[in-house]
């Protein structure tokens, strides 16, 4: 079997992210920028408008996109596009997809994203098994593995079983990867990688996952909470547009509609050496700084009582993306445990020691049941017990009330449901969920959040950790 550490590249984008680049002592290979046999240099994405153009790319799907359009969309000259699109073009990231009817002049080109340039390894570690993805550069699975491998068999066995896994599944395939994205429950710390005491598994407490799997592999690896995995998969893919109030669906504005503008770079000064406006950080060149226009409309207007927040955005050539200027969503996983990912503003929230998402221990009966953390009346043993006795319609209500705690706190603008046990269950949770943030509204005076059960079904959590490694290639996800 080909060492994984001959078939991986390192992710262009470090942030907050923290994606280790580690190599085997044995095979003395060092991980090249680049993605073998595609010939697509990832160092060319380090800079922010290259991964708008990037992004774009993507979301306009097979259909493609011409230059004159993403200039259009990005506020980017024609020239600097044109730059952008033709370094896109030379490292195998982009390709022609045909060319516009005429108007009168020379047709126009248009671009598609290449998706086999590159994929990604999104594994889920639950309590009691492990799903394995292997995602390409849209996102798409193209290969997957399930095996039973408990948390509770041990930090070496769970490392090693993970790993013989994620080597078939490459191997498999016969794809080189940027690397591995590993979801599993929390809390843990996202930058390290480090796992806490996740909840029913003390003897994790203090674990270095990340580098554990990084050097047994050979390979970059990120790790993070399922939750906030799944989340980011889901603001990527665009399935958590709620259509609150009378904005409903994304839009079909002409720009990205991001939260601060068209800017949010890398953190540098904004200075474009090449004349192709792909400055790195914030400034005011091209469109790429914080006072870069909101093309895709206000960013918090009131349609009819109903707040929409960040109401421009990609959108997608068939209006199937999500809005990246920002709603905010909560999504809420009920499996063998309970907890939630948040995004804000198209970014998943992690908070300032990547601990926030715990909303299965936030105590609602003082009295109630021990649950594993320690507590009494956590949400998660609330409604873990009620689902043990077959009384699923109780534990929607408390999983509700817990929804309602988060909305009134955060004022959310979608509750999206996930995990196995919601799954058994949709329409009672979705029912149970929503009564109580009906309810809730009601008394306050306020319009309903709604609710939905999150679309990508038992591999969500997966594909979204493929996602740690992918969003950053697009400018997306961080937070």
């Amino acid at each position: 079997m080909t060492p994984l550490s001959q078939r991986c590249c390192q992710s262009a984008s470090a942030g907050d992210n923290d994606v280790v680049n580690r190599t085997s002592a044995e095979s003395g290979v060092s991980l090249p920028g680049r993605i073998e046999g595609a010939g697509a240099n990832l160092l060319a994405l380090r800079t922010h408008n290259g991964a708008l153009v990037l992004d774009l790319l993507r979301t306009a799907g097979t259909t493609g996109i011409s230059r004159l359009e993403l200039a259009e969309r990005t506020g980017l000259t024609p020239q600097a596009v044109s730059k952008i699109t033709a370094r896109l073009r030379a490292d195998g990231l982009a390709a022609e997809a045909g060319h516009l009817a005429s108007t009168g002049g020379k047709p126009r080109t248009v671009l598609r994203l290449v998706p086999e340039a590159g994929h990604a390894v999104g594994l889920h570690l639950d309590r009691d098994e492990l799903t394995a993805v292997l995602c390409d550069l849209a996102g798409t699975v193209v290969a997957e593995r399930r095996v039973p491998l408990g948390l509770g068999a041990g930090a070496g066995a769970v490392v090693e079983g993970a790993a013989r896994e994620i080597e078939a599944l490459i191997e498999a395939a016969g794809v080189s990867v940027l690397g591995v994205g590993v979801a599993l429950p929390g809390p843990l710390d996202h930058t390290r990688g480090v796992l806490h005491r996740v909840t029913g598994f003390p003897e994790w407490d203090g674990f270095p996952l990340r580098d554990a799997l990084a050097e047994r592999l050979g390979a970059p690896v990120v790790v993070d909470k399922d939750t906030n995995a799944a989340a980011l998969g889901l603001a990527v893919s665009g399935g958590c547009a709620s259509g609150r109030g009378q904005g409903q669906g994304p839009r079909q504005g002409p720009g990205l509609g991001r939260a601060d503008g068209l800017g949010g770079g890398l953190g540098g000064d904004d200075t474009d050496t090449d004349g192709d406006g792909d400055g790195d950080g914030r400034g005011d060149g091209h469109g790429a700084g914080d006072n870069g226009a909101d093309h895709g409309g206000d960013r918090d207007r009131d349609h009819g009582g109903g707040r929409v927040r960040g109401d421009g955005g990609e959108g997608g050539r068939d209006g199937a993306g999500v809005r990246a200027g920002g709603e905010a969503f909560a999504y809420l996983h009920l499996g063998t445990g309970l907890g939630a990912g948040l995004v804000f503003g198209g970014a998943v929230h992690r908070g300032a020691r990547t601990g926030a998402g715990e909303f299965g221990h936030q105590v609602i009966q003082l009295d109630g049941p021990l649950c594993d953390c320690g507590n009494r009346g956590c949400v998660e043993a609330l409604c873990l017990a009620a689902v043990g006795r077959g009384a699923v319609d109780e534990a929607a209500r408390v999983l509700g009330a817990g929804a309602a705690n988060l909305v009134g706190l955060l004022d959310i603008d979608l509750v999206l449901l996930g995990g196995r046990t919601v799954a058994a269950h949709q329409e009672a949770f979705v029912r149970g969920v929503g009564a109580v943030l009906g309810e809730r509204a009601r008394r306050e005076g306020t319009d309903t959040v709604p609710v939905r059960v999150a679309p990508g079904g038992a591999r969500g959590v997966a594909e979204g950790a493929a996602q740690l490694l992918l969003a950053p290639l697009f400018g997306r996800g961080e937070g």
